[in-house]
């Protein structure tokens, strides 16, 4: 039976970080079977479910704390299980901007949360504007609703909502 195993790492960027750790990964005969990878400044941050047989999980944790080392690099895991969505849900894509302020990312998550409706994937950036220096904000996002939900009140809902924080948004399908 396939196992499945979170794996969160954080450590200086390197030309051959990935490449190192994908190999570790490969050597214990484990798959990626989802992963995010982001450069934070100098710090790398990664984000990845592996899957493979129970040994072929084991001998990937056990290899950890020396991979760790050799590499930089410091881990934090946890063996789950597959998802197995309980509900359907429909996946739609929202992109926000606005100049940046304390508590945007806080005011979504609780619209969001208020409203059912699960994040998927969250990704947030700080960017000075081209032509004034304005710092500004930008968050992209996978937001899952519930099918039995009414797109047109919940789009409604979330729009009004980003014109009293004076977000500019876009929501749509995800296809």
């Amino acid at each position: 039976m396939l196992q499945h195993m979170v794996l969160v790492a954080l450590g200086k960027q390197s030309p051959r970080l990935i490449e190192e750790l994908t190999k570790a990964i490969l050597d214990c005969s484990c798959s990626i079977s989802d992963s995010r990878i982001s450069n934070l400044g100098n710090e790398c941050t990664i984000l990845t479910k592996l899957s493979g047989s129970w040994d072929a999980v084991a001998k990937f944790e056990d290899s950890l704390t020396n991979l760790g080392q050799r590499l930089g690099l410091h881990f934090s895991s946890a063996r789950i299980s597959s998802l197995k969505p309980t509900e359907e849900l429909m996946p739609y894509a929202i992109d926000a901007v606005c100049s940046d302020r304390l508590g945007v990312v806080y005011e979504i998550a609780k619209f969001m949360a208020d409203n059912e409706l699960q994040i998927h994937d969250l990704y947030t950036n700080i960017y000075e504007a081209a032509n004034t220096g304005t710092q500004m904000f930008s968050v992209h996002m996978t937001i899952n609703i519930p099918i039995d939900s009414s797109i047109s009140l919940v789009r409604n809902d979330f729009m009004d909502f980003c014109d009293r924080l004076n977000l500019d948004a876009i929501m749509e399908p995800v296809k």
